[in-house]
């Protein structure tokens, strides 16, 4: 008995130790106080606010398919960066113009069309300056263009267009056109921000719609039809103006809480009190100054306070504390998450007091905040009677 005593003591002490993991103590949310955010909602139409990594703000009107007109360049916009990506500050590929692109540039003379009426046949262009053709003077000539250029046809663009609005849970969204030109391009402003909140995390393009002009290859300055650029914090992003259609405006911004900014997008459509561009422009303005104040930044968790602890399997708990105040970013009525883990590398059997072993947490996406933990105390291995007495 007592051999076989000693040889069960032998084989716990040998036994590997658990490894040690990181337990949350505190509260798993943080819900800002008082009621939803009450914004000034345009008086007709639709529109819908939203903040990345932070879900909707809020939304207006009855949500239903309508025309957006030459918002729709969003989506195309969005396929041939995400497809054909290049460097902010880079050029990207260079695009052969056709006959086409120069016979429909004229366009704006027989058509009323919004075009890029300076490019030529046998010149190129570079997809930089395609897609600020399209993004700041709405050249609906360039769109088809692009659509030629990435899929071969229009009508295989336009697929490409709708399997992406589904890939994006845009289940309103209808795309018959790579422009907005035809009035069957529909969609609601619910889907447009789902699709602006892609858009806003490509720098390439951001970088783009927020220029109040740009200048052609031939020196002709062409100025943005979005005149919320370039104040508060806009970033652009799509108008979109027909008789049918009305003013249309898919837009972003940011607004600074602390060392992050926080990026916000709306969208406003169906707006026919002329002139529409003005009316859309000034219903979004009006709606999103009281949205960036309505985003603001609590601290939820203060230097020094116990968070959590690391448990190392056998009884053994060693608190764990914020290294730095931890603020949360949201509105009013919002609930964020936060979240214990660890910082990549493996939590050691013993380490110092003060010694960092995980991150704290808040929200997500580029709303996110992580702040380190440290332990409050030293680390120490499980003892003997620990690992004699240890089961399972």
């Amino acid at each position: 008995m007592l051999l076989l005593a000693i040889v069960l003591a032998v084989a716990q002490l040998v036994r590997p130790l658990p490894a040690p993991k990181l337990a949350m103590t505190g509260k798993a949310t943080y819900t800002f106080p008082g009621g939803k955010p009450d914004l000034p909602w345009p008086t007709e139409g639709q529109a819908s606010m939203a903040a990345a990594g932070l879900g909707t703000i809020g939304s207006s009107g009855e949500q239903k398919p309508v025309p957006i007109a030459s918002v729709t360049k969003s989506m195309t916009a969005y396929i041939i960066l995400r497809d054909h990506p290049f460097k902010k500050g880079e050029k990207g590929a260079m695009i052969d113009i056709d006959k086409t692109a120069e016979t429909e540039g004229q366009k704006d003379k027989s058509d009323n069309e919004s075009t890029l009426n300076t490019v030529k046949e046998g010149e190129k262009i570079s997809e930089y300056d395609a897609i600020a053709a399209l993004m700041i003077p709405s050249a609906n000539n360039i769109a088809r263009l692009l659509a030629r250029w990435d899929s071969g046809s229009q009508e295989a663009f336009v697929k490409k267009m709708n399997d992406t609005a589904k890939e994006l849970g845009m289940t309103n969204t209808t795309y018959t056109d790579p422009s907005g030109l035809d009035a069957t391009t529909v969609s609601t402003a619910e889907d447009q921000v789902k699709l602006g909140l892609k858009i806003v995390e490509i720098p390439a393009l951001v970088d783009i719609t927020r220029m109040s002009s740009w200048t052609d290859q031939t020196g002709k300055a062409w100025p943005n039809w979005n005149r919320l650029v370039p104040y508060n914090e806009s970033l652009g992003i799509k108008t979109g103006t027909t008789t049918k259609a009305g003013g249309n405006l898919l837009f972003a911004a940011y607004k600074k809480v602390g060392d992050t900014n926080q990026l916000i997008v709306g969208a406003v459509l169906g707006q026919h009190k002329p002139p529409i561009i003005d009316t859309v422009i000034a219903a979004s303005r009006t709606l999103l100054i009281p949205t960036q104040k309505a985003i603001e930044g609590a601290t939820v968790v203060k230097k020094g306070d116990v968070v959590g602890y690391v448990d190392d399997g056998l009884g053994g708990r060693t608190p764990v504390v914020a290294t730095a105040d931890v603020q949360a970013v949201g509105w009013s009525s919002l609930t964020v998450a936060l979240k214990l883990g660890d910082n990549g590398t493996k939590i050691p059997e013993t380490a110092k007091a003060g010694t960092q072993v995980g991150v704290l947490t808040v929200g997500e996406g580029a709303s996110q905040v992580k702040v380190p933990v440290a332990l409050q105390r030293e680390l120490v291995a499980p003892g003997v009677g620990s690992k004699l007495t240890r089961i399972g």
